[in-house]
């Protein structure tokens, strides 16, 4: 087996990830900040991100932070939201050319100046008497309610938002890692820059450095470059699977549709760390996440009553989701070939093609991790919120050695939680 390539210390509070490797051109800087998904600061928090890639103390206009990162030789700056569990993730990331091509004699060296710049954005943001920019927080809201209509307008997504909000009412989960659209207009420069402030004292910060660097040099910058001292980051707590249900949750919405959307959440109390994580992706894949899976094949393919249908798994809560673009009128066939395949799996009812596609494509994904800095660091951080950190070899390993009564044992643990259909509002035919 091979262990994680990562060398880690923990540096003013920060856990701070080092990936020596000459095989990339450049510095991959990633910085996660992770916090508990709560309804009373999700969309502030969300919006956090935006206003502050709109400058720093150092750059506070926009264009003057554009613009060096076009001195950094076209270095890249982005961030991304998401939930992970029953925590918010922001995540930043820059990448800067190596050293080894510029100019020698950089001042300071690329790597520094990426991370100068990469903390500056998230710990020295552009005030304006002493809060952040106005225009900047109003325009930023702006961009975070667009972003949250193109949910709803995007029914695909609408639906899998919506039956994740009836699988887990009552629980944060159900929150969108955006926010709500309502909880914008309260915002103001003032009441987020004193969030801001509350979310980076809070907030747990791992710090990913990948390319031809050295960890004593990287742990010595970070050290130089973020000099507050935090306390020490605790183990994340990514929250309960979905509890059983008597029986299934049905929903039906109508909404101004031409395509039915059937989505079923299953509960599968599986977790990234558990021994069986393994097992469940095998059980994912054959149920349906590849092309060979028997969604597709048996309800797509052979029945010709979906124009997609597939499933994903989330092993940081521990469920399934089927995801189905139907004709309305097929509602009942489509739902009772899915009971089918279930019950095919449960049943042990699996081909030994099914079987070895499934682990072939999986662990052809988890190779091709290697061929990008930000992939293998996002692989790693994975590791770090369940607690239990494998290397993608590792993983794959585990993937191959995966049997037939292991796949069984998962499918009997799944269970139909929710079954969430949006159709159109006249009760018409779908396309």
């Amino acid at each position: 087996m091979s262990a994680s390539p990562f060398i880690r210390r923990e540096v003013n509070g920060i856990r701070v990830h080092v990936l020596p490797t000459e095989r990339f051109k450049t510095h991959s800087v990633s910085l996660y900040a992770g916090a508990p998904l709560l309804e009373e600061t999700v969309t502030a928090n969300a919006v956090i991100p935006f206003v502050l890639r709109r400058g720093s103390a150092d750059y506070p206009e926009t264009r003057a932070f554009r613009a060096r990162l076009d001195e950094l030789y076209g270095a890249s700056f982005g961030f991304d939201v998401y939930k992970r569990g029953n925590n918010q993730i922001i995540q930043f990331r820059l990448d800067a050319v190596a050293d080894r091509y510029v100019p020698a004699g950089a001042e300071g060296g690329m790597l520094r100046e990426a991370l100068r710049f990469l903390i500056g954005t998230v710990c020295r943001p552009a005030l304006e008497d002493g809060r952040f920019t106005a225009r900047y927080v109003e325009s930023e809201k702006t961009t975070v309610q667009k972003r949250l209509e193109a949910v709803i307008n995007d029914k695909i997504r609408y639906a899998a938002q919506r039956c994740l909000e009836e699988m887990f009412a009552g629980d944060p989960y159900r929150l969108n890692a955006l926010g709500a659209i309502g909880d914008l207009p309260a915002i103001t420069p003032e009441t987020l820059h004193n969030r801001y402030r509350q979310w980076l004292a809070d907030a747990q910060l791992d710090l990913y450095v990948a390319g031809d660097v050295t960890p004593e040099a990287v742990f010595g910058l970070v050290a130089e470059t973020f000099a507050a001292v935090r306390r020490a980051p605790a183990p994340y707590r990514l929250g309960e699977p979905p509890k059983p249900k008597p029986e299934a949750k049905r929903v039906e919405e109508a909404l101004d549709v031409s395509q039915g959307k059937l989505n079923i959440g299953l509960a599968l109390p599986v977790l990234a760390s558990d021994d069986d994580y393994p097992a469940a992706l095998v059980y994912n894949g054959i149920l349906g996440g590849f092309p060979h899976s028997k969604l597709f094949v048996n309800v797509r393919e052979k029945a010709s009553l979906a124009y997609y249908a597939s499933s994903r798994y989330d092993g940081w809560k521990g469920y399934a989701m089927i995801q189905s673009g139907i004709d309305v009128r097929n509602r009942d066939k489509a739902l009772s070939i899915i009971e089918e395949q279930l019950a095919e799996l449960a049943g042990g009812r699996i081909t030994d093609a099914e079987l070895a596609q499934t682990k072939a494509l999986i662990v052809s994904q988890l190779n091709e991790l290697s061929d990008s800095a930000f992939d293998m660091i996002a692989f790693d951080f994975n590791g770090v919120l369940t607690g239990r950190g494998r290397s993608p070899q590792q993983l794959a390993e585990a993937v191959l050695n995966v049997a037939p009564d292991d796949v069984v044992r998962v499918a009997r643990l799944a269970r139909m939680d929710t079954v969430y259909f949006l159709r159109d509002r006249q009760g018409g035919t779908g396309e």
